[in-house]
């Protein structure tokens, strides 16, 4: 598939997806007209990075979180140094921070809506 069916089919712009590519994210191959072509896996690819980045994953850090989610279950990623380790041990516990912070602004705002006249609107929009 070429950059502009990925782009389309992933919501992620073509020159997102050439940075993803550049930043060793994504690859592609060149055609003979020297347009980028893409597995049909790359559309799963790219979306399983948007949502690191979106959380907040800087680059470097999906480029090994890619490269482990790679390997077989049994399997121990030589590519990832203790330090880049460290790094994503401490991107773990900023999310939780973040995720605390955010349950606390959510309880808070249901709080207050439940106290309005409009306290139907603190149902919970995504009941399980």
């Amino acid at each position: 598939m070429r950059v502009g069916e990925l782009a389309e089919a992933t919501g992620v712009a073509p020159r997102m997806l050439r940075y993803y590519e550049e930043q060793g994210l994504l690859t592609s191959h060149r055609q003979p007209n020297g347009y980028r072509s893409y597995e049909d896996a790359a559309v799963e690819r790219v979306r399983t990075v948007k949502s690191l980045i979106a959380s907040g994953l800087p680059t470097r850090l999906v480029r090994v979180v890619l490269d482990v989610e790679a390997l077989a279950d049994d399997e121990r990623s030589p590519s990832c140094s203790r330090e880049f380790a460290e790094m994503l041990a401490a991107e773990r516990a900023s999310l939780e921070d973040k995720i605390a912070c955010l349950s606390k602004s959510r309880d808070t705002v249901t709080r207050y809506l439940e106290r309005t006249r409009h306290g139907d609107l603190a149902r919970d929009p995504h009941p399980a």
